[in-house]
């Protein structure tokens, strides 16, 4: 009753928010896992995003923004304050000939097919990153070699106070699977580079990269994507797989059969699983090779 009292006073303040109370995070990650947050917010525009964060800030209530929900694990017990997804702010267009600007909700594999259809090249990579643009700007998303820091040039963001900041070249900070937003701020919109090129090459690009995927990854199976960051020199996968333990459990949590280097939800995990899987294969393969492998996943709540 507390939070839905909340939501009222939030929808009579803030316009252009849809608003709902005690919504399940399993519902919007990955993973699919996750307890309840407090609020759970959809803006419709960038104002209604400032003005929300204004309003939590005021509230004394913390947010976080959610992006495609990948990449993160939401402990059983929900997150507390204000969960604000992006997925409405989807905007995409060509502003310049080889720059494109896109909405922090836009997913990175809809950008990455309307770079192609502008027959523009540099986001080949990003065909099946299953994130979104906020995200992928937030964590430097990569894959095949290619990241998100090789042509992202602009960022417009609202800092935690709700003032508009625009972050540009070297001020991203990036490195791998991080940038500057991770000291806090909002992604808004960025604008980035790309080159041109021959449309067909392109698709054929991205078609293998999705081949490739498929092949190799567990995409019949909820996930957040690659566990465990790579060890300089080393590949996380190969040594989770070299210390035995692919198909290793905890609950319904499971190393992939598939590709060791991934957790899979195999019906009815919990949070408290995957992070007993973590645990169980970092003592493990440090206790073989002795290193101790970082997960890559984002975890965010309250333990039940």
């Amino acid at each position: 009753m507390l939070n839905e009292r909340l939501a009222d006073k939030l929808r009579r303040e803030v316009a252009n928010i849809d608003v709902t109370a005690d919504e399940p995070m399993s519902a919007h990650t990955t993973f699919k896992i996750g307890g309840p947050a407090d609020l759970f917010c959809l803006p419709s525009t960038a104002d209604a995003l400032r003005e929300l964060l204004l309003w939590a800030r005021a509230e004394g209530q913390p947010v976080f923004a959610l992006g495609g929900g990948s990449n993160l694990l939401v402990r059983d017990g929900g997150v507390r304050g204000v969960v604000v997804s992006t997925a409405r702010l989807s905007r995409i267009e060509r502003i310049e000939d080889t720059w494109l600007e896109a909405e922090c909700g836009v997913p990175l594999a809809k950008l990455a097919s309307f770079a192609r259809d502008c027959s523009l090249s540099g986001l080949e990579f990003a065909q099946g990153i299953p994130g979104s643009v906020g995200g992928g700007v937030y964590m430097n998303a990569g894959a095949y070699g290619g990241s998100l820091e090789q042509s992202v040039r602009e960022t417009d963001a609202l800092s935690a106070d709700g003032g508009a900041v625009t972050v540009r070249g070297g001020e991203h900070a990036f490195g791998y699977r991080k940038s500057c937003f991770a000291d806090g701020g909002t992604v808004l919109r960025t604008r980035i580079e790309l080159s041109h090129g021959d449309r067909d090459e392109i698709a054929a690009q991205m078609d293998d990269y999705r081949e490739r995927r498929r092949s190799t990854q567990p995409l019949e199976y909820p996930s957040a994507g690659s566990a465990f960051k790579r060890p300089p020199g080393l590949f996380a996968g190969k040594l989770i797989q070299d210390s035995g333990l692919k198909g290793a459990r905890v609950g319904g949590a499971q190393v992939s059969e598939k590709h060791a280097g991934f957790i899979i939800n195999t019906g009815g995990a919990t949070a408290s699983d995957v992070l007993g899987l973590i645990e169980k294969i970092q003592i493990e393969v440090f206790r073989q090779f002795g290193v101790m492998l970082e997960s890559e996943i984002r975890v965010i709540g309250e333990d039940e």
